[in-house]
C-alpha cells in the first residue's frame, strides 16, 4: 500500500518536555496501540499462558524500577509521554517495548511460544566502510504486525545533555533504530528469549546507546544493561568500528565487524544464544534463514551503495515482507544509514511500494 511521506516529529528540551511534546503529538494513537498491545499481552496466544490484564500490568509495574535505575532522563522522558498521552506507566512499558515484554510475560507464565503469533522481524546489515567506497552502512527493514504499520514515526531529536538523534520508531516508543550527530548508528532484530526477566525493554536500550559518542561506547551499553528481553544490536560508526549483539538477558556474544559484511535476520546463529532461544515454527525458520542468505548473495561485492540497500530492502522474494495469514508480518519500514556523511534515509511501509526521504538532522 502506498503511504505518505514518514511522519517527522521534532522533540527539543528537558527529557520532561521531550516526552510531553510526543505524548500530546500523537495521544490518541498512542492509547488506541497501548490497548492493542495489553490485550495481546493478555491472550494465552501470545504469552502461553492466560492472564488478567491487572496481571500483565502488574508485571509491567515490577520493571519500571529497572527502568529508571538504567537511565533516570529517558525514564523521567518516558513517564512524561505517558502521562501526556493518557496512559499509565506500566502501559508505558508495553506499549514501547512489547517484544521483550512479552519474553517476559512468557518466562514468569512458563509458556511455550505459539506458532499462530511468532514474529518474523526485521533483515539487518552492516556494510563495512572498505565495500562501500569508503563510507559504510547500517541498513534494515523493520518488520512487524501489520497493526504497528500506521503507528510509525520518525523523531527527531535535540534533548539538552544528549546528541541529537534521527529515530526510527512508532508512537509512544523511545526508539526502535536510529543515528545520532556523531554518526552511532543502532539497528536491531527481535529475537525471542527465553530467559526474560523483569529488566529494560530494547527502546530504552536503543536511545541509551544513542547517546553514545562511539559504537564501542554503545556495544558496553548493551552489555552492561539489565535486558529483559532477546534482540539482536546492530551498532556503527563513523570511524568504521561495527558490533553484533545477540543480546539475551543472560548472554551477549559479541560480533565485530571485519572485512565482511554482517547480515542478520530473527534467528541465532551463536551456539551461546541458541542455549536460550524460543523455539520457530518451521516456516518461520525457512523465513529468517531465507532473508538471510538473500541478504548475504545481495551485498557479498563491493561498491555497495545506498541505492543498492533500498533495493535490498525492496527485495520481493523473502526480505520485502507482505502480510499473510496467519501471521500478518509486515515490512512497516526501512532506514539506511551512512555514519560517516551523516545521511539517513527512511521509508514509511512497505518499501516496495514506497519511497525513501532524506531526513535532516535538526
Amino acid at each position: 500500500m502506498k503511504l505518505p511521506p514518514i511522519r517527522v516529529l521534532d522533540l527539543t528540551g528537558s527529557p520532561e518536555e521531550m516526552g510531553q511534546t510526543h505524548g500530546s503529538a500523537y495521544g490518541e494513537q498512542i492509547r488506541q496501540y497501548t490497548q492493542e498491545r495489553v490485550e495481546l499481552a493478555s491472550s494465552a496466544l501470545w504469552t502461553g499462558g492466560s492472564l488478567s490484564q491487572a496481571d500483565v500490568l502488574e508485571i509491567a509495574e515490577g520493571m519500571l524500577a529497572a527502568h529508571e535505575s538504567f537511565s533516570p532522563p529517558l525514564h523521567a522522558e518516558m513517564m512524561a509521554m505517558a502521562k501526556a498521552a493518557g496512559i499509565t506507566p506500566a502501559e508505558a512499558i508495553i506499549v514501547g517495548g512489547f517484544t521483550d515484554f512479552i519474553d517476559t510475560v512468557r518466562a514468569e507464565v512458563g509458556g511455550q511460544v505459539p506458532e499462530s503469533v511468532q514474529e518474523d522481524d526485521c533483515t539487518a546489515v552492516i556494510i563495512p566502510d572498505q565495500r562501500a567506497d569508503g563510507a559504510g552502512f547500517l541498513a534494515q527493514t523493520w518488520d512487524m504486525h501489520d497493526s504497528a504499520t500506521k503507528h510509525v514515526i520518525l523523531l527527531r531529536i535535540q534533548p539538552d545533555d544528549a546528541p541529537a538523534s534521527l529515530i526510527f520508531t512508532t508512537g509512544g516508543a523511545l526508539a526502535q533504530l536510529g543515528m545520532n550527530e556523531h554518526g552511532v548508528c543502532v539497528g536491531i532484530n527481535n529475537l525471542t528469549a527465553t530467559d526474560g526477566q523483569r529488566g529494560v525493554t530494547w527502546p530504552t536500550v536503543v536511545r541509551e546507546a544513542l547517546n553514545q559518542q562511539s559504537a564501542a561506547a554503545a556495544r558496553d551499553v548493551i552489555l552492561n544493561a539489565d535486558l529483559a528481553g532477546g534482540h539482536n544490536f546492530h551498532l556503527f560508526d563513523a570511524m568504521g568500528d561495527g558490533y553484533s549483539i545477540e543480546a539475551m538477558p543472560t548472554v551477549r556474544p559479541v560480533e565485530t565487524l571485519d572485512q565482511a559484511a554482517i547480515v542478520r535476520t530473527n534467528h541465532t546463529l551463536s551456539p551461546e544464544a541458541g542455549e536460550v532461544e524460543g523455539a520457530k515454527a518451521p516456516e518461520m525458520m525457512a523465513s529468517s534463514r531465507l532473508r538471510l542468505q538473500t541478504g548475504i548473495d545481495l551485498v557479498d561485492r563491493a561498491g555497495i551503495t545506498a541505492d543498492d540497500l533500498m533495493e535490498l530492502t525492496r527485495e520481493p522474494t523473502a526480505i520485502c515482507q507482505v502480510p499473510v495469514e496467519p501471521y500478518h508480518i509486515e515490512s512497516s519500514g526501512a532506514a539506511v544509514m551512512r555514519p560517516k556523511t551523516k545521511e539517513f534515509w527512511a521509508c514509511w511501509g512497505q518499501p516496495a511500494c514506497n519511497d525513501y526521504q532524506l531526513i535532516e538532522f535538526p
